[in-house]
């Protein structure tokens, strides 16, 4: 069957073969990328365990389909564009073959230090060319990388070093962000004296600052490669794989304290990848796509480095952040560069409008052809200021919704095909079964409802386990409807079938479009000393979508509030990292709580967003008085 989607009746008609008959779709979707062997069996699934298997038999190599495969034919087309955080600084490029070449000589640097297949690989870098080298060199030799964003702090590092007992660690002395300069190398020291697993750490020379390098386990990236270079072997056989073999672990926020290491396998995630960038952003050749994420979340796993360059895309990476040196720090790289797709967060839509209509005086960006958005519900005016200055009114946006656990884009428009509407994801992709239930679980039938989003079939791209605790993912997934993967996401459907995201109804933020446990926040603030009790939830932000706010019981006797205030916010950015500080700290004598403990969280997060008037039934707290006494010191606070 025809899958080339063209038009609206395209996209009904391919939709409607990949729900009666999905095992052929998928089929014919992964028969376009490179098989090594192919797969005895498209699928075996049991949501219940869960127990998912995409492809089962196949042997690949993802670095062989995002790489290899381009470069007979297309080896000098540009695979990476790198933008550096400061704008003198000379950017670069890498054609298929010059990346090819980069990750084939760093997979050797890891064989020589002992590497081989289903090692686990810290990666804790500055978004640098380096930083997608060493994913790609990771998953050439078959080890499993661990991307940790550049801003979390030691002990979340550590942490998530030992949870996979990492035994290599790749780094940089520092990084750039902004005016800011991030002390990479220190912050990884201070991680490596809890992490025993570790034997050996690659430095990258970044920023230049002076750092310590412990003999016999630290060593400088350009040191090993000469070890390389004299070795006179400029090619690296890659590993066959079998298409379940973890790809890797990437760690999210839970509604536990502690982070839960999502697993992605390498078949199934490289068919998804593949597929719902080509779909989404109707990519055709020679187009400059930029998206703006950082690696280390999934947004940059899977549309800066596998889904783009296994569709043989060129791709944009920007070091830096998009107010610096000034506001129109995108639309200059955009101009170029000249970018013709465009995938960015609303925090950071909501932050440039901010700035008003000069930051983008005299750009250029008539270069631009599609547009789209990413990591939480894009609000209405944001989306109308997108369309029409970033736009002109002329550049069909993409409003994805997808997560980490799903690896790729789930419910979106498809660029220039679906009529959109501001605010709503609109339909799922091919291949994709969503429904919307009630707290029952009891699907809603029909196009109108508004319920909890769920999926109830498997994708290719969908979370495998969580890493050494299958347990958990079951239960945060699997468990809360039966046969359904649950998303923890709220939704509306409207009379047109399409979907809009409401938010999420776990303990789990969305700040800045990043997924951040409300635990593993309280863990934190309880750790000062000053701290009896704490309970975080998000509320409208105008700039990050939720911002965090905290109540913090105190010790009776502590009277200097402003100082731990400052103490918290210290201890939160330690602990976690700056992401996770606290917009808004209210000191309460007590939490409402059940007569069995639990705090009812659906009570703070209305006096966090002001609704006051609609708290529901407060008659069978423990002790109904201390809401009037919360509200009222919310109402005094001033912020």
């Amino acid at each position: 069957m025809n899958l080339k989607i063209n038009s609206l009746a395209d996209y009904k008609r391919v939709y409607q073969y990949s729900i009666t008959e999905p095992e052929n779709f998928w089929e014919s979707i992964a028969d376009t990328f490179y098989w090594r062997k192919k797969w005895d069996q498209v699928l075996e699934w049991d949501f219940k365990k869960p127990d998912i298997k995409w492809f089962n038999g196949a042997q690949l190599n993802i670095t062989e389909n995002c790489l290899d495969r381009h470069l007979n034919t297309n080896g000098n087309t540009t695979a990476l564009i790198w933008e550096p955080n400061n704008p003198h600084e000379d950017y670069r490029t890498f054609t298929y073959q010059e990346l090819h070449f980069k990750v084939c000589q760093f997979a050797n640097v890891l064989k020589n230090n002992g590497v081989k297949k289903g090692d686990r690989i810290c990666i804790y870098m500055p978004m640098v060319p380096e930083l997608a080298i060493s994913v790609l060199a990771c998953a050439r030799l078959g080890a499993i990388h661990s991307v940790v964003f550049g801003g979390f702090s030691a002990q979340s590092l550590a942490d998530r070093i030992n949870d996979a007992q990492c035994a290599l660690v790749i780094t940089a002395d520092g990084g750039f962000r902004g005016n800011k300069e991030i002390p990479l190398k220190n912050v990884t020291d201070e991680a490596l004296i809890q992490c025993e697993s570790v034997e050996r750490v690659i430095v990258l020379a970044r920023t230049g600052t002076p750092v310590s390098m412990k003999e016999g386990r630290d060593s400088w990236w350009t040191d090993e490669l000469k070890k390389v270079e004299l070795s006179g072997n400029p090619t690296c056989t890659a590993e066959a794989m079998s298409a379940e073999d973890p790809l890797f672990i990437l760690y999210t926020s839970g509604s536990t304290g502690k982070p839960k290491g999502a697993v992605h396998t390498c078949g199934g995630y490289m068919v998804y990848t593949g597929y719902t960038f080509q779909t989404v952003f109707q990519y055709e050749p020679g187009e400059v796509f930029f998206c703006t994420a950082d690696i280390g979340w999934i947004t940059g796993h899977s549309y800066i480095v596998y889904g783009p360059l296994s569709q043989r895309a060129t791709s944009v990476m920007f070091e830096g952040i998009p107010t610096w040196p000034d506001a129109g720090r995108f639309w200059d790289i955009i101009a170029k560069h000249q970018v013709n797709i465009f995938y960015t967060a609303p925090t950071a839509i909501r932050s440039l409008m901010s700035f008003g209509d000069e930051p983008l005086q005299g750009k250029d960006l008539r270069s631009l052809k599609k547009l789209g958005s990413v990591g939480e519900p894009i609000n209405e005016e944001a989306w109308h200021w997108f369309d029409e200055k970033i736009g002109n009114k002329n550049c069909p946006i993409v409003d994805t919704w997808w997560q980490t656990e799903t690896s790729g884009i789930l419910i979106s428009p498809i660029a220039g095909i679906t009529t959109t509407k501001p605010g709503y994801t609109t339909l799922p992709l091919p291949g994709i079964h969503p429904c919307l239930v009630d707290e029952h679980g009891k699907e809603l039938e029909g196009k109108e409802g508004n319920g909890n989003l769920c999926i109830k079939f498997p994708w290719p791209g969908i979370i495998r386990t969580t890493y050494g605790d299958h347990e958990r993912c079951r239960k945060a997934y699997f468990e809360t409807y039966d046969g359904m993967y649950f998303t923890g996401d709220g939704c509306l459907r409207d009379k047109d079938g399409y979907y809009r995201i409401t938010g999420r109804v776990d303990d789990v933020m969305n700040v800045s479009g990043h997924r951040i446990g409300t635990a593993e926040v309280e863990n934190a603030i309880n750790m000062e000393t000053d701290v009896i009790e704490s309970a975080v939830v998000g509320y409208p932000h105008h700039i990050k979508g939720q911002g965090i706010y905290a109540y913090v019981i105190l010790n009776k006797n502590t009277d200097n509030h402003e100082q731990v205030r400052k103490n918290i916010e210290q201890t939160v950015t330690q602990i976690i990292g700056a992401i996770a500080k606290p917009d808004k700290i209210q000191f309460v004598s007590g939490l409402p709580k059940n007569r069995s403990g639990k705090i009812m969280r659906r009570i703070l997060r209305k006096i966090a967003e002001g609704e006051t008037g609609n708290l529901g039934d407060t008659s069978t707290l423990l002790d109904p008085t201390v809401v009037n006494a919360i509200i009222h010191g919310a109402q005094s606070l001033t912020f």
